[in-house]
């Protein structure tokens, strides 16, 4: 028998975990979007719809809309659920969420996860099948979850090829602003910067190589799923940012006083994140 599986929220995220999941498992989807729907149920992301009369009948729900909006969302679910229901959501923010669904009497059927997936795409029809394949997936608070449906979320990101490692919320929001969001601000205020310096957009075609292009490549995100997630993060993401602009300046005096060997010597430390990421990517 098919499991059933809700999905709310139906872009890049939901709509490539609907894809996922089909490829993977036996499931009927069934989707909710307030402006994707019509076309995730024609792109085949979604079977049928979920309603408020159908929650009850799901095997797992799965929120993946903008942060600021899942906390509400999940506690209307978890209202709505039978006791075999695993819902997770896949924000890129968890510890607000936490605290919103702490005292639910139903939190034990929740889990919060975070799949590192993404591209600089939205909507349905940036969606496909192995955006999660080999990607790090991190649970947090997962103590919180019944051990049962526990394993049963585990074995659906084993399913998607996923590397699943635990953590706990607000560890995984502070660690998150300076390896995640702060990358994606760097990405926006890099495209602005260019944006208004260089009117003149043939030049920044022609003379933009493939390091500005991979540089910048996150500043085409969507504004409406990172605009939330800067502001739920606040807290770690000014702390990294406080961080991130003392080096700015550093360098900035560096080269102001033409430091030659000064500027070799910091870029050398920093070629470091090389082996770090080499590490990462051969693991």
């Amino acid at each position: 028998m098919k499991q059933k599986v809700g999905i709310i929220g139906l872009g890049l995220i939901g709509g490539s975990m609907a894809l996922a999941l089909k490829e993977a498992m036996s499931v009927k989807i069934f989707g909710k979007d307030t402006f994707h729907l019509p076309k995730a149920l024609d792109l085949g992301l979604a079977d049928k719809q979920l309603t408020d009369e159908n929650i009850p009948k799901m095997d797992i729900i799965i929120i993946a809309t903008p942060v600021n909006t899942i906390g509400k969302i999940a506690i209307d679910i978890l209202n709505k659920i039978n006791p075999n229901c695993l819902v997770f959501d896949v924000g890129s923010t968890k510890h607000k969420i936490a605290q919103q669904i702490e005292n639910h009497s139903n939190r034990k059927n929740y889990l919060l996860a975070h799949p590192i997936a993404g591209t600089e795409y939205s909507g349905p029809e940036a969606a496909f099948s192995t955006l999660f394949k080999d990607k790090m997936n991190i649970i947090c608070d997962a103590d919180k979850t019944d051990k049962k449906i526990l394993t049963k979320a585990i074995q659906i990101f084993d399913n998607l090829n996923m590397k699943t490692i635990k953590m706990q919320s607000a560890e995984h929001d502070k660690h998150i602003a300076y390896v995640s969001h702060l990358s994606h601000i760097s990405s926006f205020m890099l495209g602005k910067t260019v944006l208004d310096l260089e009117k003149n957009e043939k030049n920044i075609f022609d003379m933009a190589g493939s390091g500005f292009a991979s540089t910048v490549r996150l500043a085409k995100s969507s504004p409406k799923t990172w605009t939330p997630i800067f502001i739920e993060n606040k807290e770690h993401i000014l702390q990294s940012l406080e961080e991130y602009i003392d080096n700015l300046n550093d360098f900035k005096v560096m080269l102001y006083r033409e430091n030659r060997q000064k500027i070799e010597v910091e870029l050398e430390k920093i070629n470091h994140i090389k082996n770090v990421i080499d590490k990462v990517e051969n693991n």
